[in-house]
């Protein structure tokens, strides 16, 4: 019976009618039947993508970071690159060595203004000997150890150099104040011709300091005649606060390594 019908069904068509309507009730069926499954693998195809994108997100942040952080480095690095290239560059008078040192501790006694380098007696390092930065004179060494030395910057108050003004050779000693950024100027006579912004550089007296580097700019003159002298104060034309690599000379005119016990500048 089974077979006649198919064989009737193919041969004539008969139910086309009736199968397009089966067809027509039944697939809303289907389709409700389908769609919980059809909406499971929905959620679970966003959960999969969800998933992706948060790991690749954390993949891309820690990327970023470590990026980062190399640029950061190559920024240094590229700073401590020029920072060294001035300080090699910083033109020296006469035929004068010169060995860069790097600092290494600064000394946290507010009452004292001193660093520790990394040179000492084995690189020839003496007491006095000059250091200067790519701007102009730091201090000298005050102590020497056998692979670092300490240094007594200018800013000291026990700390003294003779000086001339640039602009007329006028003489004056610029003693530390205990401030990084301020010398005091003394024994200045109300009547010397100095101004605002001379620049002072070492006289060369002393046998301590060679002639001729930078030390400081005049920032304030108060001459006030119930007093002895001028009021003189000039800022240290080194960076003081932001020492990273310094220059030691060794002059040849002055005191050399083989003599250690050399006394400091007063």
């Amino acid at each position: 019976m089974s077979a006649s019908l198919i064989v009737f069904d193919h041969v004539y068509d008969g139910f086309a009618t009736t199968r397009v309507y089966l067809n027509s009730v039944v697939s809303p069926i289907q389709y409700l039947a389908n769609l919980p499954s059809e909406m499971l693998n929905a959620s679970a195809s966003r959960l999969v993508s969800h998933q992706q994108l948060v790991e690749e997100n954390a993949e891309l942040q820690h990327n970023a970071v470590v990026l980062n952080g190399k640029l950061q480095r190559y920024i240094l690095l590229q700073e401590e690159n020029d920072r060294l290239r001035r300080l090699l560059n910083t033109p020296v008078r006469g035929d004068i060595r010169k060995e860069v040192a790097e600092l290494m501790a600064v000394d946290n006694n507010p009452y004292s203004h001193q660093i520790v380098i990394d040179r000492g007696a084995i690189q020839g390092v003496y007491e006095g000997q000059p250091v200067i930065d790519d701007k102009g004179i730091v201090g000298q060494i005050m102590q020497v150890g056998s692979t670092n030395s300490r240094v007594l910057l200018i800013s000291d108050v026990t700390h003294a150099i003779p000086v001339r003004v640039a602009r007329n050779n006028i003489r004056m000693i610029a003693s530390g104040s205990g401030s990084l950024d301020d010398l005091i100027i003394q024994h200045v006579p109300h009547s010397a011709d100095i101004q605002e912004g001379d620049l002072l550089l070492s006289s060369g007296l002393g046998n301590v300091f060679p002639e001729g580097y930078p030390v400081a700019r005049i920032t304030s003159i108060v001459r006030d005649e119930g007093r002895p002298f001028a009021q003189v104060n000039a800022a240290p034309v080194a960076q003081l606060d932001r020492l990273k690599y310094l220059l030691l000379l060794w002059p040849n005119n002055l005191v050399g390594p083989e003599q250690q016990n050399s006394g400091l500048e007063q």
